[in-house]
């Protein structure tokens, strides 16, 4: 039998580029096929292609062996190819039945019908067993319902393709178990997944098939059956990684923080806990729980309402961001790109954003600091590019996180947060960010650690903060914690053993 979708020889240049070279890779009907590689190996070229958006300077693409020539998004659409980009495509001023049906909207003549609309998003919603009004704008949703409306979005036309590109990323175990339960069934009624995610233990469980690619071009495809992550990893980076958490030694020191009694707002609600030097605290529980919003505050990014904070015994007052900078304090914020840079802005001129002062005189910067500095993160950072002037925006999403650490390292700071440090990169990058994490607290450096990947917590944390609807549920040693007890505290099992 002929694939269902057929990409032959695909070609795609760009200025000192080739994102794509003479890739073939095929999708069978009612398969998930899950697309690996680093970033920059050219899966998201590949995808804006299928999607019409990007248009292929060499090869061919043919669905049950008829030829597509000139695609475009409509015909993309038109064909049956949806897409679920990584980077949202909502419209955050309208409702979720009217994000749904953007551009195929249901009409009674000239006139909107939003009655058939709601009713088809309900549907919709429900076979992801999630409980969304469809009438509520999508700007007050979650990150997570937000990716969820992005899948049904894709859904609530008659796909014969679905590709998701990091669908997962925002969602918690019990979502992502309601989202690969749907994708079982459209797998049952014929529809193709072409599946792309850097957690691999999602490949695992979900994948029919698996192809990699690497720096553009087609390296394997494999039966899932017939492989296992070392050699799917070793295919990806081109060499092998021995260990996926890289081993240490903790080297505990002094409390550099400690938290006493911390409420913000109506949320974060009595908090009290400490991190030393040398150790990394994981911060853990599920979406929702008020991690993020208790760093924040912390921080200096969101108002406190009451309680203490103390750095290395002395209270301190972190009311901005600013002062935390100068105190000493970092935030790797979850979004790099909306708060952790300026994507328009250069890679040298993101590094010096936090130290500015330090490299100005007067209203004049110190041009040869400013480029050493540079210099010097890209070289410690191993941040991929051919020079400092290059803008962000046109780095991968790895080296996009380097920038957000080197922009952080160079304040000095003797306490970090790091809030989801590894989202949506890939292994390479992950275990080079994990290095590094070892490397600042073996300088005697403390890290707070949020992150939704209960490997990665269990991986890299010495101990472990489980939060619960805004209060603290468990302190964990590291000896003492498990996946199944982080879980039966982070849903508010306060009584589990």
């Amino acid at each position: 039998m002929s694939p269902l979708l057929k990409l032959d020889h695909i070609t795609k240049r760009y200025p000192g580029v080739t994102a794509l070279n003479n890739v073939t890779v095929s999708f069978e009907q009612g398969e998930v096929h899950a697309l690996l590689g680093e970033n920059g190996a050219g899966k998201s070229t590949l995808i804006k292609i299928l999607a019409g958006a990007v248009a292929p300077d060499e090869g061919s693409i043919s669905m049950e062996g008829e030829p597509l020539e000139n695609i475009t998004p409509a015909l993309s659409v038109k064909m049956g190819i949806g897409v679920i980009y990584q980077e949202f495509t909502l419209v955050p001023t309208l409702t979720v039945a009217e994000n749904m049906f953007l551009g195929k909207e249901r009409r009674n003549g000239i006139f909107l019908n939003k009655k058939t609309m709601t009713e088809k998003a309900r549907e919709v919603l429900g076979e992801l067993d999630v409980e969304i009004d469809p009438s509520v704008p999508v700007k007050q949703l979650s990150v997570a319902y937000q990716q969820i409306v992005e899948i049904s979005k894709a859904l609530a036309g008659d796909v014969r393709v679905l590709v998701m590109d990091e669908p997962t990323a925002p969602l918690t175990n019990a979502e992502v178990d309601s989202l690969f339960r749907l994708v079982r069934k459209l797998r049952e009624k014929g529809v193709t997944i072409i599946f792309i995610s850097h957690r691999m233990e999602e490949i695992f469980q979900i994948a029919d098939r698996v192809t990699v690619l690497r720096d553009g071009k087609y390296i394997r495809t494999l039966p899932i059956g017939q492989t296992n992550a070392p050699e799917l990893i070793s295919l990806m980076v081109g060499r092998s990684i021995d260990e996926q958490y890289p081993a240490r030694e903790a080297r505990i020191g002094e409390t550099i923080l400690e938290v006493q009694n911390l409420c913000a707002g109506n949320f974060i609600k009595n908090v009290s806990f400490s991190v030393r030097a040398g150790e990394i605290v994981g911060l853990s529980g599920l979406i929702g729980a008020g991690r993020t919003e208790l760093v924040r505050a912390i921080y200096g990014a969101d108002p406190l309402t009451s309680g203490e904070i103390l750095l290395c015994g002395k209270a301190v007052s972190l009311k901005t961001p600013a002062r935390s900078i100068a105190q000493g304090v970092a935030l790797l914020p979850e979004s790099r790109k909306e708060q952790g840079l300026v994507l328009g802005m250069s890679i040298a001129d993101n590094l010096m954003m936090s130290t500015v002062k330090k490299l100005s005189r007067w209203i004049f910067l110190k041009k040869a600091q400013c480029t050493r500095l540079a210099a010097d993160y890209i070289g410690q950072l191993r941040i991929k590019t051919p020079s400092p002037a290059v803008k962000v925006v046109n780095l991968s999403g790895g080296n996009q996180q380097k920038v957000v650490i080197g922009k952080f390292l160079a304040a000095s700071p003797r306490l970090i947060f790091f809030d989801e440090p590894t989202r949506g990169i890939d292994v390479g990058a992950k275990h080079e960010i994990y290095q590094l994490m070892n490397r600042l607290v073996s300088q005697g450096k403390a890290i707070v650690m949020i992150s939704s990947e209960l490997p990665e917590i269990l991986g890299m944390s010495d101990r472990i903060l489980v939060m619960h609807e805004g209060r603290l549920a468990a302190t964990l040693d590291r000896e003492e914690a498990t996946q199944e007890r982080i879980m039966q505290f982070a849903s508010g099992n306060l009584g589990a053993s």
